[in-house]
């Protein structure tokens, strides 16, 4: 793992990384780096995994099976064939997106008022513990579990 920041110094800016699974949409691992960070520098992959990612990923390697969404550059604009490619990666990314929206408008962790890397980590446990908590009683509601 890569060390980002240094303990004494205060950030004001981090970012969620999350990894869901696929049956019951649960988040199993997570990261919260300093927001100058880039996303390539973050990989929560394993080996022979599946990782449906957006374009902020685009060009890095993956630890497991990358279905990054493809981007267009300077004087190389997308395919049709990527633009598809890109629609179907993103309804497979919908119930990632759906981790943020529930954590922000119902958890309402969207701002943190800490500094310190340690508590937003903290924080950010204690948010994926209550997404879980919550689709659990979604699952259960549904029949699912």
């Amino acid at each position: 793992m890569i060390d980002f920041y240094h303990p004494d110094i205060p950030y004001f800016g981090y970012k969620l990384h999350t990894i869901i699974d696929k049956n019951y949409e649960l988040i199993r691992r997570f990261q919260t780096p300093t927001a100058s960070v880039h996303d390539s520098q973050v990989d929560l992959s394993e080996i022979n995994e599946v990782v449906y990612r957006y374009k902020g990923y685009f060009g890095m390697v993956a630890r497991g099976f990358p279905a990054t969404m493809q981007r267009a550059v300077r004087g190389h604009p997308l395919r049709i064939r990527d633009i598809i490619r890109n629609e179907k990666i993103s309804v497979q990314r919908v119930p990632c997106e759906r981790v943020y929206a529930i954590a922000k408008e119902i958890f309402k962790a969207g701002k943190v008022l800490v500094t310190t890397v340690e508590r937003v980590n903290v924080k950010m446990l204690m948010t994926a513990f209550c997404f879980n908590m919550h689709q659990m009683r979604t699952l259960k509601s549904k029949g699912t579990i």
